[in-house]
């Protein structure tokens, strides 16, 4: 690692994290962040991978569109999504999904997760989520507790070990349940 630059390391990993920071510029340079130099053609094959094309192509510029700071005119679905294409375009191996689901509402939850599947396909994941939906689905869960590891498994695995994991899932059933 102490070899390479960090240039040369980053340009190996992409991020996508909970809060997305769009620039004020046009919806497609802020997906272009990923890859500068990426046609336009890239451009549209990563936001219709990141479910964002529809959107994106109603606007009365399209991929001209020039959105605000921190792209204050999207939703936080939006944003999350166009920040997934830029990762979908940068292609980096290694992809953090820092809370990347954490501030979206129901309706755009689907896409996103399609986005996301999209994003690390073939691909080493780190993910970090309080969202069961996020990593059931994982190879291997760390609990981590007070910043240490305290259970690792699948989700199968640690369903059927007592402990943390299994106490947050039995109280996220609990609350479903709830009724006013």
């Amino acid at each position: 690692m102490r070899s390479y630059s960090m240039d040369s390391l980053m340009s190996h990993f992409s991020f996508v994290f909970q809060t997305v920071y769009l620039f004020h510029d046009t919806i497609a340079n802020n997906i272009r962040f990923g890859k500068p130099d990426a046609t336009l053609a890239e451009v549209r094959a990563a936001a219709r991978q990141a479910c964002c094309d529809d959107f994106i192509s109603a606007l009365p510029a399209a991929y001209d569109t020039v959105i605000g700071e921190g792209g204050a005119s999207l939703s936080g679905g939006e944003k999350q999504r166009i920040s997934i294409a830029r990762a979908i375009l940068k292609d980096a191996p290694v992809i953090i999904l820092d809370e990347a689901t954490a501030n979206v509402d129901p309706e755009n939850e689907a896409q996103l997760l399609r986005a996301i599947t999209a994003l690390t396909k073939d691909k080493t994941i780190l993910m970090i989520a309080h969202r069961l939906k996020t990593v059931e689905h994982a190879d291997q869960i760390f609990v981590i507790d007070q910043g240490q590891i305290v259970q690792q498994g699948t989700h199968p695995e640690l369903l059927r070990q007592a402990g943390l994991y299994r106490q947050f899932i039995e109280a996220r059933r609990q609350a479903v349940s709830w009724k006013l």
